[in-house]
């Protein structure tokens, strides 16, 4: 059974590890529901549920699964100095940071109630982001290669990303997501080289727009797009 209904929840601040681990619950919870359904008849079977997370996290730093960690430029020391967790995780791509004025998207879909096709999947979450920054008059797109959503993304004279995605999957069934730079402070990608691209920048709205933005009007703006764009049965 296939349903597009969508449970929306906004954690908050969230430690990066305890978001990740809730996230891992709903995950194993949405896998086991569709393993279950194998074995029942056609109209004993259970709809499986969608889920799409908010959030902010502390300082983090999270290294995807085929990451390089000398991409993270830090030692412990430093890092412990500073008050920012390390987690090496189970998502795609390389190094990014989590931090305070970042939104931070985590879609628990079983795309398998949409469509079963990950590079769509992708390229959906840049195109509600890109509509998103429109809105603030921010003109933004993809660069060829590169996942993400990009300033200057078409003559490339100062390409910066302002969006970073990582995703994992597995029966379809997606967690992790976007973090798009809000009100970001953006030295902390200093310490880093952002996913592994050492030529480009990292921007935010507030650093293009030459202030901070009402951070809650974002999530607001961004929610609607994902809602049109993946035709989501929202539910609070």
């Amino acid at each position: 059974m296939k349903s597009k209904k969508t449970t929306f929840q906004h954690w908050g601040l969230i430690p990066y590890k305890e978001a990740w681990e809730k996230q891992e619950k709903l995950f194993q919870a949405v896998i086991a529901q569709k393993v279950a359904n194998r074995d029942m008849p056609e109209n004993e079977q259970v709809s499986t549920d969608n889920y799409l997370i908010f959030c902010e996290h502390p300082h983090a730093y999270t290294l995807g699964k085929s990451g390089d960690e000398k991409n993270l430029l830090l030692n412990q020391s430093e890092l412990s100095a500073q008050n920012i967790d390390y987690f090496h995780i189970n998502r795609g791509g390389d190094i990014t940071y989590h931090g305070q004025g970042q939104l931070v998207g985590y879609p628990i879909f079983d795309l398998d109630n949409f469509f079963t096709d990950i590079g769509k999947y992708l390229r959906m979450i840049e195109e509600a982001i890109i509509l998103t920054l429109a809105v603030y008059g921010i003109k933004a797109g993809r660069i060829a290669t590169l996942t993400g959503v990009w300033i200057d993304h078409e003559a490339q004279v100062n390409p910066r990303k302002i969006c970073a995605i990582g995703v994992r999957a597995s029966r379809w069934v997606t967690m992790h997501g976007f973090a798009l730079n809000v009100n970001t402070d953006l030295k902390y990608f200093e310490a880093i080289i952002p996913c592994g691209i050492s030529d480009k920048a990292v921007t935010s709205i507030a650093q293009e727009l030459g202030q901070e933005v009402d951070m809650k009007k974002v999530e607001q703006t961004l929610l609607e797009k994902l809602k049109t764009l993946f035709a989501l049965e929202m539910e609070v």
